[in-house]
């Protein structure tokens, strides 16, 4: 399944539970200027295409800066997986890595155990 871009609005009505239909949704925070992000991008390409179950989105963080106190986390990328379909979805925020990857900040492996942890 492709990756798609999320506006600020969709993003709103996901947080706030306008989204009536029951998905799993995988949202990567970035922004333009972030070297982790860009090398990110090609495996989250990727592990999207490998979980055809879940909705896989891109959030540029630069579009609405207020994301990261609203969903609690600290800097990008960040990864969070929320759950729709309630008045209040849940959501789970990735933990930084003890220790970061060279070049995309999570460990590949750290991802795909968090996404099957938490869908």
């Amino acid at each position: 399944m492709p990756v798609a871009r999320l506006s600020k609005s969709a993003l709103q009505k996901i947080l706030r539970g306008q989204v009536s239909e029951a998905a799993t949704c995988v949202i990567k925070f970035y922004s333009n200027g972030c070297h982790y992000c860009h090398e990110l991008h090609d495996f989250y390409t990727k592990l999207a295409d490998d979980y055809e179950d879940l909705h896989f989105f891109a959030f540029n963080v630069d579009d609405y800066p207020q994301v990261e106190k609203i969903i609690g986390f600290k800097g990008i990328p960040t990864l969070c997986l929320i759950k729709t379909g309630t008045n209040t979805p849940s959501r789970r925020v990735m933990p930084d890595p003890k220790t970061p990857h060279k070049k995309m900040w999570y460990h590949p492996k750290d991802i795909r155990k968090f996404i099957e942890k938490e869908k």
